[in-house]
């Protein structure tokens, strides 16, 4: 099989199990659930930061390179509390039974909207790890740890997407859009393979990403999950550290799919 056509098999494997992750949410109704899926989401969020993205750009980068993630942190900050003003009082949203202000829901989609671009850039330098293992013939390894990542990340977009009100149909577009970065990806590795300067962005632009997680996780996940899981605390702290363990599982035993 040539490479190009391991490349797009691998890839609709990713696309498929990013399709599974959001249905777990979308399948489940009951709006206390959705606030574990949240907390699950900050774990991973946080999990995917620290155990794979911050090691990854740091050896990749050096200082420089970690020196970029309080630039993603303040660029959200700077997006939904001044550029959209009041974005975090309401988000993800206390419109998730439907009874917030319009006021409200533009300023989850605001939300939604960050945490897409943060997740498909990360999913888009998997790509790139992707194309490169292919090529160098250890393209399984890789394929095993992205969809090991993708699937809990795409549930993660998905509970996100979900409590903001989007309907399903956008949620599943969304998750397809998520998983086709990492055949983008793929494809800019192969267009870029010779250019240096390009794979020296790859650590920035995965410290700069992670600041994102820590700012979507932190600042807007973590206070909705405070909020409104008050009934259940212990279940919903019980599901943050799942999904950091999760992560630190997988970073342990997998690593990163370009080693």
């Amino acid at each position: 099989m040539s490479v190009l056509a391991t490349v797009a098999l691998y890839s609709l494997v990713v696309v498929v199990g990013s399709l599974l992750g959001a249905l777990v949410v979308l399948w489940n109704e009951r709006p206390t659930q959705l606030v574990r899926f949240l907390a699950f989401a900050a774990g991973v969020m946080l999990g995917a930061a620290f155990f794979h993205m911050l090691p990854e750009a740091y050896e990749g980068g050096g200082w420089w390179a970690f020196a970029l993630v309080p630039g993603g942190f303040v660029f959200l900050l700077v997006l939904e509390r001044y550029l959209v003003a009041h974005a975090g009082e309401d988000v993800p949203g206390d419109h998730m039974s439907g009874t917030g202000s319009g006021h409200g829901a533009e300023a989850g989609q605001v939300l939604g909207l960050t945490a897409f671009l943060g997740l498909s850039t990360h999913t888009l330098f998997d790509g790139i790890a992707l194309g490169s293992a292919v090529e160098e013939g250890v393209g399984l390894m890789a394929l095993l740890a992205i969809v090991a990542h993708k699937v809990p990340s795409a549930l993660s977009l998905a509970s996100i997407l979900k409590t903001e009100g989007r309907s399903k149909g956008s949620i599943l577009l969304l998750a397809v859009l998520y998983g086709l970065m990492v055949p983008a990806g793929a494809l800019l590795f192969f267009a870029f393979d010779a250019v240096m300067a390009f794979e020296s962005m790859a650590p920035k632009a995965l410290a700069f990403s992670a600041g994102t997680f820590l700012y979507i996780a932190v600042s807007d996940l973590l206070p909705h999950v405070h909020r409104h899981g008050k009934d259940q605390p212990g279940r919903n702290v019980l599901a943050l550290f799942v999904g950091l363990a999760l992560m630190f599982m997988l970073a342990r035993i997998m690593g990163h799919p370009a080693h």
